[in-house]
Order: C-alpha cells, then structure tokens, then sequence
C-alpha cells in the first residue's frame, strides 16, 4: 500500500496524473464497491488484519464476490461460517484455498506468514465445543501465530487439565472454549499467570439457555484475568488473542 501511494504521488508531481484522476485511483486502493458491499482494502493499514467475510445470511454469488475481491489483490483472505455449498464454490474459484468443514471456514493463504515465536493456546472443554475451536484456530493461523489446540479437558474430568498444565503455562494468551456450566475458565484463571479470552459454547442441556449459562457463569468468574466474548465467538477470541501475541 505505501509503495501504491509512493507511485500516486510521483505521478501527480510528474503531471501524468490530475486531481482527479489521483483521487479515483486512491478511492479505487481504499475500497471496492460491488452492488451488495463496499469492501475495505485499507483496514490492515489501520488495524493491522484484513477485513474477513462473514459469510451467514450472505447469499453464495455475494460470499464469493467478496471472496475474489479480497484475493484478487493478494492478500490472505479468511471466511467464517461458510456452508459447504459456498466452500465449494469458492474452491473452484481458487482451489488453493483450505476448507475446514468442522471450523465452517475457508482460508486462502497468500502471504504465508511468518508464525510467531510464542503461542496461543485454544483449551477446549469437551469434544462438541471442537466446531468453535476449529474457527478460533483458524484465525489465530491466518493471522500469522503459532497455536496449540488442547481439547477436551473440562471440569467433568479435571485431572485431564492437570496432565496439559505445562503447556498451557506456556502460552502467551490462553483462549478457553466452554459451554454447558462455562466452569473451566475460572479453573484455569487460577493456575495460570497469562490473560485467559473466555468462549462460551451454545452446548448444553435446556437450561445452559443456548450458551447464556455458561456466558454468566463466565462473566460473574472470581478469577483475575478472565475476560469474555460472545456466545461461539471463536472468531472474535482469535482475533484478540493475536493482537495481545504480537504485542511487542
């Protein structure tokens, strides 16, 4: 982006270029306008990530215009919640690209980044919290960083935790995915010296309330350092766990 700009303003200097001119083409580097989205080519300017496509409730034609926007400029591209139906399409388009059907995630990987030296650690609860997992790993991934996935380990059996502690002590930032009681991120708030991003799940029993238990269970937690996203939030967790990994 610096070298576009560094060339915009040679040629408005050299009079190859009017104000005009310079000003569409700089509109042109910022953003992309299709008939259903305007897609933001300058948010890892401002944010350090890329915009990312969150596909529900997008139709197929719309995920995949999107999709071929973003990559057409050779950027690493990253849709969540993707059906099969537009992971497929998207693959035909660009058959490089990585579906993860359990994670509802397709990830074109153009860059190929260097990882990180530390790593974040995704601790999972039970095995059916794995589909939010699989989406926080694959941001975490694609946003340059080394990750751990350390699955099923809740309370119901806390001397499986125990076994792993090591590793988790390990991690820069810690990403606990729960659903049923949420209990697992206080657990580990009180044996780790890292800041633990809290992930709700949607599993449970009638009275788990679609993840809303295990969403207060996690917000009324006692252990310092336990902070919270949304309900199966994978995503969002990923996201701020890799700006707290990459902080200098």
């Amino acid at each position: 982006m610096k070298e576009a700009f560094s060339q915009l303003i040679d040629q408005i200097s050299s009079g190859q270029m009017t104000k005009e001119e310079a000003l569409e083409a700089f509109e042109d580097m910022s953003f992309s306008k299709l008939e259903y989205a305007t897609i933001d080519h300058h948010r890892e300017q401002r944010v350090g990530y890329p915009e990312v496509i969150y596909c529900q409730h997008k139709t197929l034609d719309q995920v995949v215009g999107i999709f071929e926007t973003l990559a057409d400029r050779g950027k690493n591209v990253l849709a969540t919640r993707a059906t099969e139906e537009m992971a497929k399409a998207i693959l035909e388009r660009f058959p490089e690209a990585h579906y993860n059907p359990l994670g509802r995630t397709v990830v074109l990987d153009q860059e190929h980044k260097v990882e990180t030296e530390d790593y974040i650690a995704i601790v999972a609860a039970g095995t059916s919290d794995l589909p939010v997992v699989e989406e926080a790993y694959e941001t975490a991934k694609i946003f340059g960083n080394q990750v751990l996935k350390i699955v099923d380990v809740g309370v119901a059996g806390i001397h499986r935790l125990f076994n792993r502690l090591e590793e988790i002590r390990g991690a820069k930032v810690i990403i606990v995915v729960a659903g049923m009681e949420g209990a697992l991120a206080s657990v580990l708030g009180g044996l780790v010296d890292k800041p633990i991003i809290a992930v709700p799940t949607s599993v449970g029993y009638g009275a788990s309330f679609g993840g809303v238990s295990a969403l207060l269970t996690m917000l009324n937690s006692c252990a310092s350092g336990v902070v919270v996203v949304n309900i199966d939030n994978g995503f969002g967790a990923a996201y701020s766990a890799s700006q707290m990994n990459q902080l200098k």
